[in-house]
């Protein structure tokens, strides 16, 4: 009986969170391009395309380059794809808008190598 009335409470509370949806409106869509980057809020999702040019310093710091400008990108050792790539490698960057005090910067969670 007593898993019973469990089953009546638990019930509404897992039908819900299938039903989530996400966020649509104003400022949800990704920025895609470096320029929109640069003017871009902080933790604002992005998916860039281009090319990293060089490495900057000797931190996970590079500079990343499309048709629109360049950017610093920060990008972890555990982040890069197994295969080496180079500056003139195309490749596809997914991460989120860093604001600091007089930059921006995009902290990088996937890189992927564009064919």
């Amino acid at each position: 009986m007593k898993a019973r009335y469990v089953a009546l409470i638990l019930a509404p509370l897992f039908s819900t969170a299938a039903l989530a949806a996400t966020y649509t409106g104003p400022g949800a869509q990704s920025v895609t391009t470096v320029a929109a980057a640069n003017d871009a809020a902080d933790d604002t999702p992005v998916v860039l395309q281009g090319f990293v040019t060089k490495k900057i310093n000797n931190d996970d710091k590079y500079e990343f380059k499309d048709n629109t400008g360049t950017i610093t990108v920060e990008i972890d050792d555990e982040d890069l794809p197994p295969t080496p790539f180079n500056d003139k490698t195309k490749v596809k960057l997914t991460g989120e808008v860093e604001k600091h005090l007089i930059s921006r910067e995009v902290d990088v969670d996937i890189v992927e190598i564009i064919n």
